[in-house]
């Protein structure tokens, strides 16, 4: 207890890193504040009974947890920051695919800024096509949120709603960009941790009322999910730094009376280099057959309703086995051996026992394979545990924080966010923030695609 408040005295006597602390903690208040403010024309004394009546589970439920609730909630910012996820993605995606699009990218910060404008273009279209399929969500008379649309609003209420709502995602933009230009850490990972852990203290309660109603070994069950949750989230630390280090060796060079290399090194591959992509990319595809029934889900019959709900067997399958393939294919894309062994080459490294080049290349290649396999199965499991936790009993919101993409960024944010704290204690000459060697986060990325 001492170590910890002599290291939180540390972390607030670094003027830097205090003014970043605050500038985040600020923002972070800034859109949770805006995430209560609901839409215009909704009557918000009658949100209660219409989230009541529609009981936002499964793919809804999923919209609402990144959302930080803003999503039931009818608020300015119900699609948060999702729009800007997904156009982020497809410029990714193109940087890799497209010849032309790789160019603009090695034209260095002036094509940087180039991607980042396309990015935000993108994006405002990608929240239109959004707002429109949410304002049908919440006008179907099926559904529980028409009866809190004001009558006297209503001619008004579908061009509002979609402006708003585009505005509202463009804001949230930009409290991640000054998140992270001022602030500490990745903006956008942050709000979108920030919007899950909002539904953390509510689900806890929800689920420790639930197993006090049935009575019987209530609390002791509760007590046992708490423990697999933390035993989850260390497996999932371990799954995110794990690293598979490769011996390189360095050739000497004499440069008059010194000696330069022969040092020996390590290429560090990692076991889960893909990150949380394959879980997105699993979940937009599994997406794809309930927008056919987006308006009225609960009506939805055959595959429709087997891809709407996330613990039946055959969903679990087939997302877990695509979140395999995806993660082979996305690792494939961002991991180019070839263009290691020419790095290697070029700075007189090589690998014992392996011919430079090709060969080199393939040996890469072949151990990134071997555990890209292991990472892949254990990731294809935390995405389907959400599923196993409901039908054990679990309720649907606390379900959601054992698995899935919510745990994994939550993990991976944290871990990256105690690393820049870490970084500022070391370089001013303090202890870190462990004992025993440093905290290690994800790999450094810029974009917020890497989630």
């Amino acid at each position: 207890m001492k170590k910890l408040i002599q290291t939180l005295r540390n972390i607030w006597s670094i003027e830097e890193l205090r003014t970043k602390i605050i500038a985040t903690l600020s923002l972070i208040l800034v859109y949770r504040v805006g995430t209560h403010i609901v839409l215009p024309g909704i009557n918000p004394n009658l949100l209660d009974t219409a989230q009541a009546n529609t009981g936002n589970n499964g793919l809804l439920g999923l919209f609402d947890t990144f959302a930080g609730g803003a999503f039931s909630h009818a608020s300015i910012f119900a699609l948060g920051v999702m729009p800007y996820i997904s156009a982020s993605i497809f410029m990714q995606l193109m940087t890799i695919l497209v010849p032309q699009m790789q160019k603009i990218q090695k034209e260095g910060e002036s094509g940087r800024k180039k991607i980042n404008q396309w990015t935000r273009y993108l994006t405002v279209i990608v929240t239109a096509f959004q707002s429109a399929a949410y304002v049908s969500y919440l006008t179907n008379p099926g559904g529980g949120y028409a009866s809190a649309i004001i009558p006297a609003y209503q001619p008004y209420f579908f061009l509002s709603t979609i402006i708003v709502l585009t505005a509202g995602t463009l804001f949230v933009m930009w409290l991640g960009e000054k998140i992270q230009d001022k602030g500490l850490g990745n903006g956008t990972s942050i709000i979108i941790m920030v919007g899950i852990l909002a539904r953390l203290p509510q689900s806890i309660i929800q689920e420790f009322s639930t197993k006090q109603e049935k009575g019987g070994g209530g609390l002791l069950i509760f007590l046992i999910e708490i423990a697999v949750l933390i035993a989850i989230i260390m497996g999932l630390i371990i799954l995110i730094q794990g690293v598979r280090k490769v011996p390189v060796n360095y050739a000497k060079q004499i440069v008059g009376n010194r000696q330069f290399g022969g040092a020996r090194q390590f290429l560090p591959l990692k076991v889960n280099s893909a990150g949380v992509m394959p879980i997105i990319f699993a979940q937009a595809i599994m997406f794809l057959p309930t927008l056919f029934s987006f308006t009225n889900l609960d009506s939805a019959k055959g595959i429709v309703k087997i891809f709407s709900d996330h613990s039946n067997p055959w969903y679990m399958v087939i997302y877990g086995v695509m979140v395999i393939g995806f993660t082979f294919l996305y690792t494939a894309l961002i991991f180019n051996p070839k263009q290691m062994s020419e790095d290697l080459k070029r700075n007189n490294g090589f690998i014992p026992g392996v011919k430079p080049g090709q060969p080199t290349a393939d040996y890469i290649g072949a151990v990134m394979d071997k555990i890209t396999l292991p990472g892949a199965i254990f990731l294809a499991f935390v995405g389907i545990l959400p599923g196993f936790a409901q039908r054990l009993d679990v309720t649907a919101g606390f379900s959601t924080f054992f698995g899935g993409t919510s745990l994994l960024i939550m993990v991976g944010v944290v871990l990256d966010t105690l690393q820049q704290i870490e970084t500022h204690l070391l370089m001013r000459q303090y202890d870190g923030l462990m004992k025993g060697g440093r905290m290690q986060g994800r790999q450094t990325v810029s974009s917020p695609a890497s989630y």
